[in-house]
């Protein structure tokens, strides 16, 4: 199996407005009527570095153009003025596009040391912003659209005492219920069944009551996983079951993507699972960034003509662009987990 890197990558850099001069990362991408539209998480300053989701559009899937000049979703939109909203996932169920997102009531200020995770300050804010330990937990929750450009708030997927990112919707319904991954930091110890922070899934009628959540993977290779991992991409319904892309982290706070193949009526049961990462920092724009080194983190994926398109932020700094013809990676998959 030959994961190939786009010639243009990094396909998406920041710049041409204020609110993304600095950094884009972390895509959402979803095709639609044909096109490919992507939402990108960017920032306009890293002293806070308050992020905001862009919308772009592309023929190809490798030449993206802004859809507006201005952003679709803002902090300020949500009702955080001081926020910061990140990592979309997106997808379309009964003509309704859902998107997951992680959002900050406080946003970070990030002063990179260009080693190792950066340094990290907490801003002042007016008006008693951020002065509760909660103003800085990341809480995740839906928003729906039927534009990609105008979005109403769904519910919140996650409680806002704990930080829970990673939050990614299965792309239709099973067995009548909405699926949802998740990440939840504080779910680690002896009656969570895992020592580090894992994934898990949970089910709703209504994407606004959610039951309890299970625990659906845990770290396993502690090679490159042994810090935690997490779901990136929408899964994606295959022949086989549902491919799930995920990252794990090591202790030396490098990014890697695995993957995984869950039951298609009950996805709560994992078919297979890669010992081994489908991808690692290579590249310069993957090993060397103006935030965070050796990161590559899929936050997207579609698939044309057989060809799994796998959208990735890289050193949070820009997006990225790799292929793997679709049957090749689940019967890599399949074959791993033998």
């Amino acid at each position: 199996m030959q994961i190939t890197r786009h010639p243009n990558n990094p396909i998406v850099v920041p710049g041409g407005y204020e609110w993304r001069k600095v950094t884009v990362f972390n895509p959402a991408v979803i095709i639609d009527n044909g096109k490919f539209y992507m939402i990108e998480r960017t920032a306009g300053s890293l002293t806070p570095c308050k992020n905001y989701l862009g919308l772009l559009e592309s023929e190809d899937g490798v030449n993206f153009t802004h859809v507006k000049d201005e952003p679709i979703v803002t902090p300020d939109m949500l009702g955080f003025p001081y926020g910061s909203v990140q990592d979309p996932r997106i997808v379309k169920i009964d003509g309704t596009f859902y998107l997951n997102y992680a959002l900050r009531p406080c946003a970070m200020s990030y002063y990179p040391t260009g080693a190792g995770v950066p340094e990290r300050s907490i801003p002042t804010y007016p008006d008693g912003w951020g002065e509760e330990e909660g103003h800085w937990l990341t809480r995740s929750s839906i928003l729906k659209s039927t534009n990609l450009l105008d979005w109403e708030f769904v519910a919140d997927t996650t409680p806002l005492h704990i930080n829970d990112r990673d939050n990614i919707l299965f792309p239709e319904k099973i067995n009548g219920k909405f699926v949802l991954l998740r990440r939840p930091e504080e779910y680690v110890g002896e009656a969570y069944g895992t020592e580090k922070a894992a994934m898990w899934i949970t089910y709703s009628e209504d994407l606004v009551n959610w039951e309890e959540p299970k625990l659906l993977a845990t770290a396993g290779n502690l090679a490159w996983e042994s810090r935690k991992i997490g779901g990136s991409t929408p899964p994606i319904r295959t022949d086989k079951g549902w491919l799930v892309l995920y990252h794990g982290v090591d202790e030396e706070i490098v990014y890697r993507v695995g993957a995984m193949l869950l039951d298609l009526e009950q996805p709560e049961k994992i078919i297979a699972r890669t010992h081994n990462f489908i991808m690692e920092p290579e590249a310069y724009y993957e090993k060397f960034g103006f935030q965070i080194p050796n990161v590559i983190f899929p936050t997207g994926n579609v698939v044309k003509d057989g060809l799994l398109y796998i959208y990735y932020g890289v050193t949070d700094t820009a997006i990225a662009l790799a292929t793997v013809p679709l049957d090749e990676l689940v019967e890599h998959i399949l074959k791993e987990a033998e």
